[in-house]
């Protein structure tokens, strides 16, 4: 059975794609941005900052 998942924390997706889907125990993810929804900026202090923006 597959799961659309979608996350209201995350930009919503601009294109025909999910922010994720679950397939049984398998989970396809799309590629996301260092967007921080609250400010509306994105994120380019380093890389840190960035994958943690992302995860």
């Amino acid at each position: 059975m597959k799961k659309i998942i979608n996350s209201a924390k995350a930009p919503a997706p601009i294109g025909p794609y999910n922010h994720s889907v679950m397939v049984g125990d398998l989970l396809f993810i799309s590629g996301q941005i260092p967007f921080n929804q609250e400010t509306e900026t994105l994120i380019t202090s380093g890389i840190q900052d960035e994958t943690k923006q992302v995860m």
